[in-house]
């Protein structure tokens, strides 16, 4: 739906700050993130050029405060624990950093990485994100993980032990699993979390391995009715163990939520560093989409010719910014907040709704829209991407 009226955005003074380190030891069949296999790299080099480009950006934006630094990758573990604490000194100077900024690296937990956990939070990390994946051994071999159901336990007592917060992936609706077995997955998990788990259910991209096992038939996850099913068993078990899912695959106890991607999910401004990395900065009242050049060597050199390797600088236009915040506003279990909205984009959400779209998605209960905001129920976070098109397209 066109909307004419100039848009007015508060994006007020903070912002957060993605890192990106591309490289993995190996790359799992069910990931299509911009991850690469490098046997060697020089990585002082590889930390000089991130700096580059974070003092390039801090350019336009060096009077935001920097709410949250995340490391994602790849396997950022991977690095030198010294390339984070520079990064994270070098974010100080730049931007304002406060002590209580929340520092986030994803790891991976094998022996090579958490061996490192406590010089990573002595350069300055405070949240450690570890991609654990599954508690069942033949589980981890499918997903083509290269740790065992030891060591990933061992990692979590690691990262409870020197962290003051920390998180843990699990994927499930993996082949021939039941809702009995998820259950005692799930529950085991529970057991072991901190205050924030991401559940996800697993899903076939294309131009992975396992795109290509699921188009010949060797690969086949479970059928709808099961996958809603363990959706809802997921929603209900967490919600009652009193992590709350306040995002679609994101469950936390009161105020352990993931600020960072908080940031993403409520329209915020962050700055994308590192090949591939992503970003949305709001200058002079207009936001920006930013992308960095995604493949590692190509990236490198241009950081190395230029300061910076942007390959798209781009004005969001009023409509398109308009659509990214439902967008992504409704993954949340809360929806978007009426005043939210209005401060995002100068209107309310009835100026930018059609009506005749949005109706049945309220009549039938996968929307509510009152004097609180937009939210997608229970029944619509199950199907929403189907409820985001027919409200969108």
């Amino acid at each position: 739906m066109p909307i004419k009226k100039p848009l007015e955005l508060t994006s007020g003074d903070e912002i957060a700050l993605y890192i990106h380190w591309p490289f993995c030891l190996s790359r799992c069949p069910y990931c299509d993130f911009n991850a690469h296999v490098r046997p060697d790299i020089e990585q002082a080099d590889w930390g000089k050029a991130l700096l580059s480009e974070m003092e390039y950006w801090a350019k336009n934006t060096s009077k935001r405060k920097i709410k949250s630094i995340f490391f994602g990758g790849g396997t950022p573990s991977l690095m030198k624990p010294s390339i984070a604490a520079d990064i994270i000194s070098k974010a100080s100077k730049l931007w304002s950093l406060e002590n209580e900024t929340e520092i986030t690296f994803e790891a991976n937990p094998t022996s090579v990485e958490i061996k490192n956990f406590r010089e990573f939070r002595s350069a300055g990390l405070n949240r450690v994100s570890i991609g654990l994946q599954a508690l069942d051994d033949n589980a981890l071999k499918f997903l083509g993980r290269t740790h065992s159901r030891k060591v990933g336990i061992l990692a979590i007592e690691l990262a409870d032990k020197i962290f003051p917060r920390f998180s843990f992936d699990l994927i499930y609706g993996r082949p021939h699993q039941t809702t009995t077995n998820w259950t005692s997955e799930l529950h085991e998990a529970i057991q072991m979390s901190a205050g924030h788990l991401s559940l996800y259910q697993l899903t076939i991209e294309k131009g992975t391995p396992f795109y290509a096992e699921a188009r010949s038939g060797t690969l086949m996850l479970p059928n709808e009715e099961i996958s809603s099913m363990l959706f809802q068993l997921t929603q209900d078990i967490c919600e009652q163990k009193g992590l709350l899912p306040y995002e679609i695959s994101n469950h936390a106890r009161p105020g352990q939520e993931c600020i960072h991607n908080l940031t993403y999910w409520t329209g915020g401004d962050y700055i994308g560093v590192g090949p591939g990395a992503h970003g949305r900065i709001t200058i002079d009242n207009q936001t920006y989409e930013t992308e960095q050049i995604p493949g590692p060597e190509t990236w490198f050199s241009s950081v190395r010719e230029k300061g910076h390797a942007t390959r798209k600088f781009k004005k969001i236009n009023f409509n398109a910014r308009i659509d990214e915040i439902l967008l992504m506003g409704l993954r949340l279990t809360n929806g978007i907040s009426r005043d939210h909205f209005i401060q995002h984009t100068g209107l309310d959400f009835e100026d930018v709704l059609d009506p005749k779209r949005l109706r049945p998605l309220l009549v039938e209960d996968y929307l509510v829209l009152d004097k609180k905001g937009l939210r997608a129920t229970k029944k619509g976070l199950l199907r929403l991407n189907s409820v985001l098109a027919a409200m969108l397209s």
